[in-house]
């Protein structure tokens, strides 16, 4: 039996596999495109009175692109200049210059679909923060070597509270760009008194060290998953803040009033309630 060996078209099947995500992606924002250019005939009724608001509504034409960050970056949305308009794609990596530090993010959207959000969100001219440059590989690698720093702290803040008897459940780590500083996220039922455990992380990494506590919403939002609706967590993929949500939504939609099943992962009531109201 001869073998035959076409590397050729073994490249060529990864490179269809890689591309096939984005080509997907692309296609649905264009659909969606359409659809909101679209003033008549394929529109919906029950769509055209949203897409009117929007005309009220103008269009900030400067180049803005959205990028995720783990980072504490003021908005997901940031001015790109003109000699890298056309250089940035979504999955690119772009530095991020803020007022006291910098921070490294991801592209998630461009063009057209990000003045389309904007416009619906009702965001217009606000200050934003500038892309400074794209990634480099030394800016990628000394990404890795801050995430593989911040894995390798977690026994040590662990440590460290369980020795000041701190109740503290940590949630996630993160060094700025610029390591000039250390962030931990946690979770506890009350205040806690961690000037002692500050210090000593201090000590111990040789940078500013900020501990800040957040909810139970927004440790679900750092962490992601999986909800019973078998997608990932709206509040993780793409809300960028978090609404009230009261059970009067699921009366209106009339939705039994189940708690269990109007929770999430969270233990509050879901995000989703709200989506049919806007």
């Amino acid at each position: 039996m001869t073998h035959i060996d076409i590397p050729f078209q073994k490249e060529e099947l990864q490179l269809q596999e890689v591309d096939f995500p984005y080509q997907c992606k692309s296609i649905y924002e264009s659909i969606i495109l359409k659809r909101i250019n679209d003033k008549c005939n394929n529109v919906s009724c029950c769509m055209h009175s949203n897409f009117s608001q929007l005309e009220k509504i103008p269009i900030d034409t400067r180049s803005i692109i959205e990028i995720n960050c783990c980072g504490l970056l003021p908005s997901n949305f940031v001015c790109i200049p003109d000699h890298l308009a056309n250089t940035i794609f979504p999955e690119d990596f772009v530095v991020v210059t803020n007022y006291d530090s910098i921070e490294i993010a991801q592209v998630k959207a461009i063009g057209e679909l990000v003045k389309k959000k904007r416009q619906y969100i009702g965001l217009y001219k606000e200050d934003l923060l500038n892309v400074t440059r794209k990634a480099t590989i030394e800016d990628l690698d000394r990404t890795r070597k801050n995430i593989s720093d911040e894995q390798n702290a977690a026994p040590k803040f662990r440590s460290s509270a369980l020795k000041f008897n701190l109740d503290m459940k940590l949630v996630s780590i993160h060094y700025q760009f610029d390591r000039k500083k250390l962030f931990f996220f946690y979770t506890a039922d009350g205040r806690i008194d961690f000037r002692e455990l500050a210090k000593e992380l201090a000590s111990e990494f040789k940078t500013r060290i900020e501990l800040r506590q957040i909810g139970v919403r927004d440790e679900a939002k750092k962490i992601g998953g999986v909800g019973s609706c078998g997608r990932q967590f709206c509040c993780f993929s793409f809300l960028n803040n978090f609404k009230r949500i009261t059970t009067q939504l699921a009366s209106d939609q009339n939705i039994a009033s189940n708690m269990g099943k109007l929770s999430g992962p969270c233990n509050k009531l879901k995000c989703c309630l709200s989506f049919e109201t806007e």
